[in-house]
């Protein structure tokens, strides 16, 4: 989900799709990303963190997307860490469900 696509200034940017929030990353000395993600990520430990640094830089009180202030290249890291653990786990979802 939302690979980090270059969004320019004048164009709108696409829709959220439901279950999923907007972020833009990027560090001082890049260019920042938008990126889609499962809403699921902000509950997950290492999303935290970057939420954590995100509140030290900018405080609570914003509007529009939540900025995260790391490198696009380490997010893109980490969102794959997520997803990767997401996938290993997804196989456990079906003990969980109730059979009629």
């Amino acid at each position: 989900m939302g690979g980090g696509d270059k969004q320019t200034h004048h164009s709108e940017p696409p829709p959220i799709p439901k279950g999923c929030v907007a972020v833009v990353v990027g560090g001082a000395a890049e260019e920042q990303q938008r990126f889609v993600i499962p809403v699921m990520y902000l509950n997950h430990p290492l999303f935290s963190l970057l939420l954590k640094e995100a509140e030290e830089e900018y405080g609570f009180d914003h509007d529009g997307p939540i900025n995260i202030p790391c490198r696009v290249e380490d997010f893109r890291r980490i969102r794959r860490l997520i997803d990767e653990e997401a996938s290993r786990h997804s196989h456990l979802t079906s003990c969980f469900k109730i059979k009629a």
